[in-house]
């Protein structure tokens, strides 16, 4: 038996895939303590493992990230960029370090698990390694570090290796790196100077790969090729669900079996404050159509919709992908990582709407993957979604290239393989 910490931010989609992992340990007999924000302890003892919640000082509600951090809303691009970067990543690390060291003093894990935004490792990682436990890092988002074969992360644009466009993405790195976002990386070095710890030798967006692994958790071919990748990142394909118990479906559920195409729109879990950013234009959108429209809100209550719901749309406040996915023919999505993970490991072809965060970057490598269609904005107008729904169901290369990278999704099991490398962290060095 060994003993694994595990530590997120307090955020439901960089805790949900870590939860599987506590799971799967506990399963095997592992002491567990996941380290997370306080609203989730219920999920956190429902895997067996131990909660402990987050200092008050880095604990907040992901729920409304506006409200948690006063003045975010007023924020645009890179400004929103700089802010979420100084705010909600590099000024809870001090917070977050102070709990994750005073826990390995009661709790002597020999392996430490956290999620790529849980800034508070940094300074473990920076620390040679026979001084500290093994450090390994889940990334929540698609591959966010450097390479001469692809652009800098958060500009949503497609790789190149040619002559040409690795000139690109040299100029564009160092534009990001050393103007754009160079608030985010002075606050980062600040946060870890308060706490006595080396500073980064690279950029903040590369530190993932400091960790003794990085683990990513979809298949090779949705991410970017870099002949350049550092040797500790491993593909493990996506972490998914668990198996929904007791579901009970709605009272429309026999209509997804009907002989209409299901055409599944979600904002996801984070960005349900305006359910009419891409939800509301899907509806418009498809009302005419011979579709059925299956809305999920994210958990808000379906009375939060915008205007009525036409007579082709079914709604519900949550559904389980495992029940929903294997009936509906394309997705319709803000762009979340692990959603976008599902629709491919069930072979569904995506309309995207990725506006802020790593949305854009998950667009991208949608269309890039050739699994679905980049509307290149946050709000599309219902004639724009109108036209990619369409075009993705009728057109077979969409559905024929997302159905390959199903097959390769299910040639991995990312649950099992990331408590593999766990365990074998964990032994005793000989």
């Amino acid at each position: 038996m060994a003993r694994f910490l595990i530590c997120s931010s307090p955020v439901h989609g960089h805790l949900a895939p870590l939860l599987r992992v506590a799971q799967n340990l506990k399963a095997r007999g592992h002491e567990t303590v996941v380290l997370t924000g306080s609203r989730f302890e219920g999920p956190v003892t429902a895997t067996g493992a131990r909660h402990v919640a987050l200092p008050t000082e880095c604990d907040y509600d992901d729920r409304d990230l506006d409200t948690a951090f006063p003045g975010r809303e007023k924020k645009r691009g890179p400004s929103q960029l700089n802010f979420d970067i100084c705010h909600i990543f590099a000024d809870p690390l001090p917070y977050q370090y102070r709990a994750v060291k005073d826990l390995l003093r009661s709790f002597p894990a020999e392996v430490v698990l956290s999620d790529s935004a849980f800034m508070g490792v940094a300074p473990f990682v920076l620390l040679e390694q026979d001084k500290r436990p093994s450090f390994v890092v889940l990334n929540v988002l698609p591959l966010t570090i450097s390479s001469r074969d692809t652009a800098p992360f958060g500009l949503g644009l497609a790789p190149s290796s040619s002559m040409l466009g690795r000139a690109r993405n040299s100029a564009l790195t160092a534009l990001v790196q050393h103007v754009i976002l160079r608030p985010g990386q002075r606050r980062v070095n600040e946060m870890l100077a308060s706490v006595g710890s080396p500073l980064l030798p690279s950029f903040f967006m590369d530190a993932v790969v400091l960790a003794d692994h990085l683990v990513q958790p979809t298949i090779p071919s949705f991410e970017y090729p870099r002949s350049d990748l550092p040797n500790n990142v491993r593909f493990v394909g996506p972490v998914l669900p668990p198996a929904s118990d007791n579901f009970e479906p709605p009272s429309w559920w026999a209509d997804l079996d009907g002989p209409r195409p299901v055409v599944h729109v979600t904002q996801g879990t984070l960005d349900t404050a305006d359910l009419g950013r891409l939800i509301g234009p899907t509806l418009s959108a498809l009302q005419d159509e011979d579709v059925l429209t299956v809305v999920t809100t994210g958990g808000r209550p379906t009375s939060a919709l915008p205007g009525p719901v036409p007579a082709n749309a079914r709604v519900a406040s949550f559904l389980p992908y495992d029940h929903l996915l294997p009936k509906v023919d394309a997705m319709v999505t803000n762009g979340g990582y692990g959603g976008v993970q599902g629709a491919l490991s069930h072979g569904l072809p995506l309309v995207v709407a990725g506006a802020s965060e790593d949305k854009p970057e998950v667009a991208a490598r949608v269309a890039w993957a050739g699994a679905g269609i980049n509307l290149r904005r946050g709000k599309p107008t219902p004639a724009k979604v109108r036209s990619a729904v369409l075009k993705v169901l009728s057109e077979p290369a969409y559905r024929a290239r997302a159905r390959e990278l199903q097959k390769e999704c299910s040639q991995y099991s990312a649950v099992a393989t990331i408590t593999t490398l766990l365990e074998e962290l964990a032994e005793p060095k000989v």
